[in-house]
């Protein structure tokens, strides 16, 4: 219930695509995928950085690991 919490929250806040993807069966660990679609580079760190200050602020979650996947197409 937290994790679909979380999720509707940034999804609301940020207008992103986000979803759990991993690690379902493992308690107390949450895996999330966040997609978004920016007019520029700048644009999605910004974005990016303020989720991540989101979650940090306003759950009691540790992260861990950040990945990002970066597509620019013109």
């Amino acid at each position: 219930m937290v994790v679909k919490s979380i999720i509707q929250k940034l999804k609301n806040k940020f207008n992103l695509s986000v979803g759990e993807v991993d690690k379902q069966d493992i308690h107390q660990t949450i895996v999330i995928g966040i997609s978004a679609v920016c007019g520029s580079s700048a644009q999605v760190d910004s974005t990016m950085e303020n989720v991540i200050t989101f979650i940090e602020q306003n759950t009691d979650a540790e992260i861990i690991n950040i990945e990002n996947e970066e597509h620019i197409f013109s």
